[in-house]
């Protein structure tokens, strides 16, 4: 019952996170080609440096591997993104976040959900060619099909995780906003800042071995590298159960670091707007 009871509150968040996916069409397109250029230009750039080099392989990576991190980094990247940190601080700032915290549900479970109305689109646009179009090209290349059904499985496990951890890091980071009133600046440094960390725009394995040591360790990790390397099948099933044990760690973290930045930040709500 309590179950039934919790769905059937959330349910209109997700309904219309989806409505606001379809009727912003020209926006979502927009942002999606952006992103697909640029994942372009890292292909031309990597391309360039795998020519350059004497050896087919570089730091481990065939380019073969580096296409594949590229497109499946860039897909786990869209997926797992959150819009929390803007969402919250922008509601903080006109004032409306006051209405949101009177209605009789989670703050937080709010904003999941809507935002998970969101990904559901995501993945019926996306994920689908996406993959189809990534596993053509290695059967290309290579003349067999490379395709692992249970990579495949443990990736999208390690995807979910990967987007609550980012979800609820992104929820800690935006009520920041409580305190410093408008996140705008910061939350493009903390996008920067995650996008290396995460190794989102270089693999950490090209890394110094200290460093990767301690970037593999840290949440930042789990938010793309992880699940990329999962599905590249670059790990033993050892590691994918450590590394996957070490995602549900920082997830339970962040969970607890949302809760409470929250008790704390909600006593100094001071809104600009109305």
């Amino acid at each position: 019952m309590r179950f039934k009871k919790f769905i059937r509150t959330y349910r209109p968040f997700t309904r219309a996170g989806m409505l606001e996916s379809v009727a912003y069409r020209a926006n979502f397109f927009c942002f999606l080609i952006g992103e697909i250029m640029s994942c372009f230009i890292m292909f031309f750039v990597w391309k360039a440096v795998f020519q350059s080099s004497n050896s087919e392989t570089f730091m481990g990576f065939t380019m073969e591997d580096m296409v594949v991190y590229l497109f499946i980094t860039f897909l786990t990247g869209y997926l797992t993104y959150s819009d929390g940190t803007y969402a919250i601080a922008t509601e903080i700032r006109d004032g409306s976040i006051a209405m949101r915290m009177i209605k009789p549900c989670s703050f937080d479970m709010c904003f999941l959900f809507q935002e998970l109305g969101n990904k559901i689109i995501n993945v019926l646009f996306i994920f689908a060619p996406l993959v189809v179009g990534v596993e053509a090209y290695r059967w290309y290349i290579t003349g067999a099909c490379q395709f692992d059904i249970t990579h495949f499985l443990l990736y999208v496990v390690s995807l979910v995780l990967a987007y609550l951890i980012s979800f609820y890091f992104n929820v800690s980071y935006g009520f920041m906003a409580f305190y410093l009133k408008n996140l705008w600046g910061a939350d493009i440094l903390k996008e920067c800042i995650i996008n290396f960390l995460s190794g989102a725009t270089i693999p950490l394995a090209f890394m110094p071995e200290a460093l990767a040591k301690v970037l593999n360790f840290l949440p930042f990790s789990s938010l793309s590298y992880t699940p990329v390397m999962i599905y590249m099948g670059m790990y033993s099933g050892q590691e994918i159960a450590l590394k996957i044990l070490m995602q549900v760690f920082w997830l339970s973290v962040m969970v607890v670091l949302s809760k409470v930045v929250w008790n704390h930040a909600v006593k100094r709500l001071c809104s600009q707007g109305g």
